[in-house]
């Protein structure tokens, strides 16, 4: 996908940090998409048939005098916060510090990541979320993800390939203060692998409990086999999510690729079945242009066993 980067903006708030004297620059990228989408039922309401990307990002970096580099982004979203006290433009926004010596500091006004929730989705490709706006409810993963306010710290390098993180949630009205540690290795060709524990807490009672992530890739050749697991414990039983995921992706040509993935949830309340998705993907890039399509399937995916809950769909994007 091409970015379009070439509108530049000057900061006139004349610096990135209010201690400094500097004036930062701000560029700005965004990406031309039109997307399709079509499923087997109606009750579908939140999916749009056809759809563009309408996000742009605005970022800027500069070097302080005592050599940290200071970089600050901010995106705009039509529509990401509807609904709630916050401008429904504004999305993720985030001010990082870092230097050699001191490591990677990240504060997120909005959209901040715990340990565990920095490991990303499933490497399915979260396909439980096409289908959460069904007639029956559709199931919502649960996460620590650390929200507003809240900071990530990547340490400094101490071993080639390794990468330590730690976050920190501040306490607020809702939630008591949560903290996470996680790693990072890719020291083994073509493997990566991250694990992660986050705990939470918040002021009623029986609600701490922890989150823990891992995430395994390994790639020989052409082929690449993914794997995932997320484990959200808190409270009682009924409240605990297990979610694991496959994937297997094959590179056909280096413009043409295939893939094939699964998800299945699991939550703790005893009448509940395991919602399960399965999807094959393809995608061509040719002259700057991507076109992506994809299959899946849904069942049970409001973790109770009916035919009424098991949908299909079909996706076709064009990305320049």
């Amino acid at each position: 996908m091409n970015n379009f980067k070439k509108i530049g903006m000057t900061a006139l708030a004349a610096s990135l940090v209010s201690t400094s004297v500097f004036a930062g620059e701000l560029s700005v990228a965004g990406s031309a998409s039109i997307n399709f989408e079509n499923h087997s039922k109606a009750a579908l309401t939140e999916v749009k048939t056809y759809s563009m990307g309408n996000a742009i990002t605005f970022s800027g970096s500069g070097e302080l005098d005592n050599g940290m580099t200071v970089s600050v982004s901010y995106q705009l979203d039509e529509g990401t916060n509807a609904g709630t006290s916050e401008n429904n433009v504004w999305d993720e926004h985030s001010v990082t510090v870092s230097s050699d010596a001191m490591g990677t500091l990240k504060f997120s006004g909005h959209g901040g990541a715990s340990a565990a929730s920095s490991i990303g989705g499933t490497v399915g490709g979260n396909m439980w979320d096409n289908f959460n706006a069904t007639a029956q409810g559709g199931v919502t993963l649960t996460n620590s993800a650390a929200g507003n306010n809240s900071f990530f710290y990547t340490l400094p390098s101490m071993v080639d390939d390794l990468t330590v993180n730690v976050s920190l949630k501040p306490q607020t009205s809702s939630s008591k203060t949560g903290t996470g540690y996680g790693i990072s290795y890719s020291g083994v060709d073509g493997l990566s692998a991250d694990i992660a524990t986050t705990n939470i807490e918040t002021w009623a009672s029986g609600t701490t409990g922890e989150e823990n992530a891992w995430k395994l890739s390994y790639a020989w050749g052409s082929l690449t086999l993914s794997a995932s697991n997320v484990e959200y414990d808190v409270g009682t039983a009924a409240s605990d999510q297990s979610t694991d995921s496959y994937k297997v992706s094959y590179s056909v040509t280096d413009d043409f690729s295939v893939s094939y993935k699964t998800e299945e949830i699991h939550t703790g309340a005893a009448a509940n079945v395991d919602a399960e998705y399965e999807g094959m993907s393809a995608s061509y890039t040719s002259g700057g242009m991507t076109i992506s399509a994809n299959m899946q399937e849904g069942k049970n995916v409001a973790n109770t066993s009916s035919a009424a809950q098991d949908y299909y769909g079909l996706g076709l994007s064009f990305a320049f």
